[in-house]
């Protein structure tokens, strides 16, 4: 599983939709585990963005397919980056390259 960070911006419907019900936020929560990404963390933004997701998803396919799914739903304006530990880079770095 690989872990991705989704900058949210809400939309004008979408902040018009968190105003009017803000436990709306919980069930896009639901949907989203449902699709199979696990939400690691969540925080509310000041700034560029309204919130950040730290989720972990099977492929970028899958995460691709919720940043779609979201994004059509009108409330979101989504970005995702894939986030890789640093222990990993580290790892990854230290290995010999092999002549092509």
């Amino acid at each position: 599983m690989s872990v991705y960070l989704m900058l949210n911006t809400l939309t004008d419907v979408g902040r018009k939709a968190i105003q009017e019900d803000p436990e709306a936020l919980r069930g896009i929560n639901k949907e989203v585990e449902l699709m199979g990404v696990k939400i690691l963390d969540q925080y509310a933004l000041l700034g560029q963005y309204d919130f950040v997701n730290i989720v972990e998803a099977p492929s970028n396919e899958a995460i691709a397919k919720l940043a779609i799914r979201l994004s059509a739903g009108g409330m979101y304006q989504t970005l995702t980056l894939a986030a890789i530990t640093i222990e990993d880079l580290i790892e990854t770095l230290k290995e010999r390259e092999t002549p092509w």
